[in-house]
């Protein structure tokens, strides 16, 4: 699944092209998403401009005004497992590929474009609303974003005096602090020198002040990186992620430690793969 990396890759480039952009026509070819795409998802996008593209979470946020700019909504994206966003020129040969989901047709610029989305397995999700995000039942629960200062070692530990639960689980928990998925909830622990089965109540402020460093140094090599490509992830270029290549954990079990050369292990934490060093994480 894209996490806040690859989805952060997405919304830049995506930013650098579509900004100022209008909806000239949008084609909907299957609503099944992982919600049913609306009925009224066409009649309302046309004819919006796109003024930002803001990224909450692992949600993508189009900001839409319409009219003299008075009316404003935001189409609200997700790409779900295997969902991605590519810009095409309106007039290059595009044939439809299977997984063709959804066609926004954007005029405005110098160019007319294509926002095409494709998602083999119908993951992802498209909402249009009107209002604040807060009403928005999606957006309303979700924790701090990790790379502001809203979170800190000092936040998580407060956050955790009454959780049992394995720390990465902790860390994985969206209410907590959004978007340390699976990969860097990995990466992050195995930096900070804490195991994973840690009970997040009895990690130290010492040690979640390290983690915290780890997590923003994580996600921000990663999006530097252009996020990861393990299988399907492509960025709205279709180009792949190459931060896999720096993984020191993930996807590594058996194989030697990059730092103490000892065999990485193999757990599971809520049916998720959980690969870690049992001499460098304590």
């Amino acid at each position: 699944m894209p996490e806040l990396p690859e989805v952060e890759t997405v919304r830049r480039g995506l930013e650098s092209r579509l900004i100022d952009a209008t909806v000239a026509d949008v084609v909907v070819r299957d609503r099944r998403l992982r919600w049913a795409v609306a009925a009224d998802f066409e009649a309302k996008l046309r004819g919006q401009r796109i003024v930002a593209i803001e990224r909450r979470s692992k949600y993508l946020l189009f900001r839409l005004t319409k009219g003299n700019g008075t009316e404003k909504s935001t189409l609200l994206a997700h790409l779900g497992m295997t969902g991605s966003f590519v810009v095409h020129a309106a007039d290059s040969p595009l044939a439809i590929k299977t997984h063709d989901h959804v066609d926004v047709v954007l005029t405005g610029r110098r160019e007319s474009l294509v926002l095409r989305y494709n998602d083999p397995r119908r993951f992802g999700s498209m909402h249009h609303f009107a209002g604040l995000d807060a009403a928005q039942p999606l957006l309303a629960h979700l924790g701090p974003e990790p790379l502001t200062d809203q979170l800190t070692g000092e936040y998580l530990y407060q956050h955790t005096r009454r959780r049992s639960v394995a720390i990465k689980q902790a860390l994985m928990d969206n209410t907590l602090v959004v978007g340390v998925g699976n990969i860097y909830a990995n990466e992050s622990l195995f930096r900070a020198g804490i195991h994973p089965d840690r009970a997040a109540n009895q990690v130290s402020l010492a040690r979640y002040k390290r983690l915290v460093l780890e997590v923003k140094t994580v996600l921000t090599e990663a999006i530097a990186a252009g996020g990861s490509t393990l299988r399907d992830f492509v960025n709205t270029a279709g180009q792949p992620g190459y931060f896999q290549l720096d993984y020191f954990v993930y996807g590594r079990d058996g194989q030697p430690c990059k730092v103490c050369a000892t065999p990485l292990k193999l757990m599971r934490h809520g049916g998720r793969a959980t690969v870690f060093c049992s001499s460098c994480q304590r």
